[in-house]
Parts: structure tokens; C-alpha cells; sequence
């Protein structure tokens, strides 16, 4: 899967809308706010994921958003409205009333997840255990919670504002463990209703817009 970014003048931008944000969807809607909000000059982000569905008569691989009803965005906030009035939004995520940045090194672990076609799926969200850095590979350098699954051990990746979680798969012999603090800390935000490739190919997000209609 291919990064699908709209132009973004990031020297030029505020510290404020150079921000990460996420934006709450409706279910099953996220690939068409996503190509929504990029056609509106937002920079998105909508991680995906493949899995294999069976139905009774079929099975099928899928692309679902790994982190659903979510997508990410950047860009001008003077134009709020554009944003919220897009068909399928919700809200913007907020926290004690304000809009809430995502960290940027949180969303530079996902796109390297992504952008290095590593196997991934959604997790429960982890906010302590033993804290490790890939040593070497495609993800040399990243840092998460290490956890085992059916003998495969798999990093934990955080978007600790939406109390999400990614499992990636590693190989146990690359990570090393990480001195310091064996717990992160989340941040809250507002429990009300909020008004795979990293972004995705132009193709796929025309075939959603056609599914809709």
C-alpha cells in the first residue's frame, strides 16, 4: 500500500495545524471521509489492514482501517467547518474541550509499520509491559511493548490519545529492552460523541467512492 498525501506547505503551516488530529467517523465510513477531507486539501492519514473474510458461499481479502472509525488529518483549522461538515464526521477528537494533537513520533511508528508492509492488526490497547527497540530491519529504531501471540512475538504500537493499540509482527531477536519507565501514561479525552498503506492509493479511494453509490 502507497502513501496518499495531499500538498501540505509544512514550513509555511502554524505549530497548530501542523498538528495530527483524528477525526471520529461513522462505522464503516472511513474511506470515504478520508477521500472526502483530501479532496478538500486536508492531509489524511487511514492506516489499513488485510484480513481474510469467509462468508457462506466465498472468502475474501479485505482492507479494513486499523484503526476503525478514526482518520487522521492536518492541515488548516481555520477551515474547521469543512471538516465537520463532511458526510460521515462525527467530531473532531478533543480533549477538556480543545482540540487534541497526536504525537508525531506515534504517528511516524504506524507509517513505518505500514510503509514496510509489516504484518499488522488491530490489539487491545497496552499501556505497560516490557518496553523494547527493534535493533535492526525494516522497523530498526522503533519502540513498543513486547508481547507473544501463538508463538509470534508482536510490538505494540499506541495512539495513546485514542486508547488504541497495533500488534506488528517482529522477530523476538531484533528488539533489546529499553531502560526506563515500564509504563505510559494515557491521556484522556472527551467520552462524547466526537463532531493500510498510510493514507492509501487514489484507486482505492475512488473504489470506495463508487461502492456508495
Amino acid at each position: 500500500m502507497a502513501d496518499f498525501n495531499t500538498s501540505f506547505d509544512h514550513d509555511a503551516a502554524s505549530p497548530m495545524n501542523s498538528m495530527w488530529y483524528a477525526v471520529h467517523t461513522r462505522h464503516q465510513h472511513e474511506k470515504l471521509v478520508a477521500r472526502a477531507l483530501a479532496n478538500k486539501g486536508f492531509e489524511v492519514f487511514l492506516p489499513l489492514y488485510s484480513e481474510i473474510r469467509q462468508w457462506r458461499d466465498r472468502t475474501k481479502m479485505v482492507e479494513l482501517p486499523l484503526f476503525s472509525c478514526y482518520v487522521f488529518l492536518r492541515g488548516d483549522l481555520d477551515h474547521r467547518l469543512a471538516i465537520l461538515t463532511t458526510p460521515g464526521v462525527h467530531r473532531m477528537v478533543a480533549s477538556a474541550g480543545k482540540l487534541a494533537g497526536i504525537p508525531e513520533e506515534e504517528i511516524q511508528a504506524v507509517r513505518s509499520v505500514i510503509e514496510n508492509r509489516v504484518n499488522v492488526e488491530p490489539h487491545p490497547f497496552l499501556k505497560c509491559g516490557d518496553l523494547v527497540r527493534v535493533k535492526y530491519g525494516a522497523l530498526r529504531g522503533l519502540e513498543g511493548f513486547l508481547v507473544r501471540k501463538k508463538g509470534q512475538a508482536r510490538l505494540i504500537i499506541s495512539v495513546t490519545l485514542l486508547e488504541r493499540s497495533v500488534a506488528a509482527e517482529v522477530d523476538a531477536s531484533a528488539v533489546e529492552r529499553v531502560a526506563g519507565p515500564q509504563a505510559a501514561t494515557a491521556t484522556p479525552y472527551a467520552p462524547v460523541p466526537l463532531a493500510r498503506g498510510w493514507g492509501f492509493e487514489k484507486e482505492l479511494l475512488e473504489q470506495a467512492h463508487q461502492a456508495s453509490l
